[in-house]
């Protein structure tokens, strides 16, 4: 294969071995960054979620996602399926039952998404003083910009009045 082409329209490695992190992020047709944009949507995490403790069907899942439209849930899991996350059965009876449930590939999932969840519980109190340590320089920057601006125009109406010269 030729330097600098690629395996095919999806792969999103380079072909000299070295793996440039944010190739992934800035081609449309990679399919690391559409698979990552699928998982990682607050839908899917929850839906995902409350599928690896049971099979559940389509108004147990609406109930116990907080916020979602019926149609956002429809349509998440419809990726999900067709990603091979999650499997739809559908039972013939009057009125029709479908149940969903997490596929063996849909719970290997589950434990990184259990994994981000444990870093981020370890590491919550660390992130809201950095946010509020942030927060504080921003507010002390605006205050100092807003001060620069004030002290900037009082010296151009000193100027246009002829005060200063």
């Amino acid at each position: 294969m030729e330097d600098g082409t690629s395996k095919s329209p999806g792969y999103c490695r380079d072909t000299d071995g070295d793996y440039d992190v944010l190739q992934w992020d800035t081609r449309e047709d990679c399919e690391v960054r559409q698979i990552l944009d699928r998982v990682a949507d607050k839908w899917s995490l929850l839906v995902i979620a409350l599928l690896d403790r049971r099979r559940l069907r389509f108004t147990e899942l609406r109930r116990s996602v907080d916020g979602i439209s019926q149609r956002m849930l429809t349509r998440t899991l419809r990726h999900l399926e067709r990603d091979g996350l999650v499997s739809r059965t559908v039972h013939p009876t009057v009125p029709p039952r479908v149940d969903y449930e997490l596929t063996a590939m849909g719970a290997t999932l589950h434990d990184t998404i259990r994994a981000l969840v444990a870093w981020t519980e370890e590491h919550q109190n660390q992130i809201a003083t950095a946010r509020a340590a942030y927060d504080a320089r921003a507010v002390l920057e605006r205050e100092a910009t807003e001060q620069d601006v004030a002290e900037r125009n009082a010296v151009a109406r000193d100027v246009l009045a002829g005060r200063r010269g």
